[in-house]
């Protein structure tokens, strides 16, 4: 049995359905809350982390005990997680992460939760359970995802190599050098890794700095960017300058992306038994986008979508908003969860903060363990072939007859599962 399998027969078997309710029943949960994160990246996802052991280690020095891993496009890692979380007393919450377009949206210059691009919107999909084996459905849109994307790393990767060549530094760089490079970094097998614009930005840079003796970088580097550098030498930096400036749209490295289109990427969550999340932006860009505000608004649009659960990284939000955004959620029925994501190279504390590493507001850190419970319900009852917080359909489970009485029991199902968990693992 793979690692995943059994990973998610423990989860399974913790008990019955009824046993666990009956603990829910009687208020069974952690003795206090626990710190949770509800979203990161893993290697070989481009990830602050060197490593799913780095990840869960720091988890457990940080005492963060419920984290969930929300990587693009290739879940094999999950094994690894898994598995050390359930050496290391970590609850694991498995997601999933899309980017899609609202074709009208697109036409209409309307930005939503990408501050760069019209149309274009991130989902995520929480409670993950059926990743592996996926259904037929589901294989079939993380294929043409994974061919979309790797055709276009495939095209910038030869774009990049030219106009670095052109410029008067040949990296000889190639999508098949950049995987190596990947792979020799994280040590995972090569048939994981499916490249992203920063992976490829870093190779570049890597390879600039291999190829340039320091004292003549500044002047070399701005020859390939057109504009001065200003990094002085910071390889990360080099690496936002050469996306900024080389791969951005109307630049010459430049490729345009191919998206599932929005119901393509609903529909895809829902095949892998998850619950469909929207990812608020909010001031973690200036303006806000349009579709985010006002909140009520923006309420309205999240639930006419069928979705029912939201999700911020507090890093890009003040708390003032943040708590804004959360609570107008909240009291309008919506699930909330919250993460760091780690997908640059800051290694940033795994509990959520605020911007500047504020403190989020300790009613609003309530309501990001409420949705963390209810991820571990949903995951629960998924396992066990029963409806979760949403069925098939993204429908909110008609058990129940209010939003907040969903949201109670499922609350209250899941701190029973995760202390249940927690027992098992000791």
């Amino acid at each position: 049995m793979s690692s995943v399998a059994e990973a998610l027969s423990s989860l399974k078997t913790l008990g019955s359905v009824a046993q666990l309710r009956a603990d829910a029943a009687r208020g069974v949960a952690p003795a206090s809350r626990p710190r949770v994160n509800t979203h990161i990246h893993l290697p070989p996802n481009f990830s602050a982390f060197s490593s799913v052991r780095q990840a869960i280690d720091l988890a457990v020095q940080q005492d963060v005990r419920v984290v969930g891993v929300t990587n693009y496009y290739d879940y094999s890692v999950y094994e690894d997680f898994a598995r050390l979380a359930g050496q290391h007393r970590v609850f694991p919450l498995f997601g999933l992460e899309i980017i899609a377009l609202i074709d009208e949206l697109v036409k209409g210059g309307v930005k939503i939760n990408d501050p760069g691009n019209p149309g274009r919107i991130y989902t995520c999909g929480k409670g993950i359970t059926r990743f592996s084996p996926m259904s037929p459905r589901a294989r079939e849109s993380v294929d043409i995802i994974r061919r979309n994307d790797s055709e276009r790393m495939r095209i910038m990767t030869r774009k990049l190599e030219a106009v670095f060549a052109e410029r008067g530094v040949a990296t000889g760089l190639t999508e098949s050098a950049i995987i190596d490079r990947v792979v020799s970094r994280f040590g995972c097998p090569r048939e994981r890794v499916y490249l992203q614009e920063r992976h490829i930005c870093q190779a570049f840079q890597e390879r600039f700095f291999e190829l340039v003796p320091p004292a003549e970088r500044e002047g070399r580097l701005q020859g390939i960017l057109g504009v001065p550098s200003k990094a002085q030498g910071d390889p990360v930096k080099v690496q936002n300058e050469i996306r900024a400036h080389l791969v951005r749209a109307g630049k010459p490295a430049f490729v345009e992306e191919r998206f599932l289109s929005f119901s393509q990427a609903y529909e895809l969550i829902l095949e892998m038994g998850g619950i469909p999340c929207y990812p608020t932006l909010a001031d973690g860009t200036s303006p806000i986008c349009p579709y985010e505000d006002p909140i009520g608004e923006l309420v309205d649009r999240i639930k006419s979508n069928n979705i029912h659960c939201a999700e911020f990284i507090p890093i890009r939000n003040t708390p003032a908003v943040l708590a804004r955004y959360v609570r107008a959620m909240r009291q309008a029925g919506l699930v909330v969860t919250a993460g760091t994501e780690h997908n640059t190279l800051d290694l940033l504390p795994i509990e959520p903060t605020c911007v500047g590493g504020t403190p989020v507001p300790e009613d609003v850190k309530e309501i990001f363990w409420e949705g963390a419970c209810v991820v571990a319900a949903h995951q629960f009852l998924s396992l066990n072939g029963e409806v979760g917080f949403v069925d098939a359909q993204g429908v909110p489970n008609a058990q129940y007859k209010s939003a907040e009485e969903r949201i109670a029991a499922f609350r209250a199902l899941g701190a029973a599962v995760i202390e249940r968990y927690f027992r098992n693992v000791a």
